[in-house]
């Protein structure tokens, strides 16, 4: 299990801005992807497609800051008082939700080479990943949409075991991320 912080000791500003960045990012991107077209043989990147690579872009930066963050700036993920295997799960947990963080833009990416299109993110081309029309760029995107479900299936778990803590064992866990509470 991971060592104690000393009692009054969390995330720092920085480390919560992020959190709560990625939260935002990743809201505002499944919002945009319910809303977006089908996506079919002949479809064309319209704008909320561009918005959604954008937004993806972007989520991949922020965690690539954030988990570089975590390490000059390590901070245990839970207090002393919390079970060993509940540290486990925590520990797990995060790891797989940095993994779909930062694997399904790449697997989007490639989906859209294979489609062919062209992809620009905030005004810069960017290469193509895979060839276009080829096989496993197709199938990126079939993974891309499961990943992107289990990672929302992913956050419900994570905010049920921060509620958890709260309401049902009463400790610092939650308050720790918390925007305006004290480390």
């Amino acid at each position: 299990m991971a060592t104690s912080p000393a009692p009054g000791v969390g995330y720092g500003r920085m480390a919560k801005a992020l959190h709560w960045l990625v939260f935002v990012l990743v809201a505002a991107q499944f919002v945009v992807a319910i809303a977006m077209p089908d996506i079919g043989r002949g479809t064309k990147p319209d704008t909320l497609i561009n918005l959604h690579m954008t937004l993806g872009f972007t989520i991949l930066a922020v965690i690539v800051i954030r988990w570089l963050w975590r390490i000059g700036h390590p901070v245990p993920l839970v207090t002393a008082d919390v079970p060993e295997w509940e540290g486990k799960v925590a520990g797990a947990t995060h790891a797989l939700l940095y993994a779909l963080l930062v694997a399904n833009p790449f697997l989007g990416w490639a989906n859209a080479s294979a489609r062919d299109w062209d992809i620009v993110v905030f005004g810069q081309s960017l290469p193509h990943l895979v060839a276009a029309q080829s096989r496993i760029g197709r199938l990126a995107g079939d993974v891309h949409v499961y990943l992107a479900w289990s990672l929302l299936a992913l956050v419900g778990l994570h905010v049920a075991a921060a509620l958890y803590h709260h309401f049902g064992r009463h400790d610092r866990v939650l308050q720790r991320m918390l925007p305006g509470a004290g480390r």
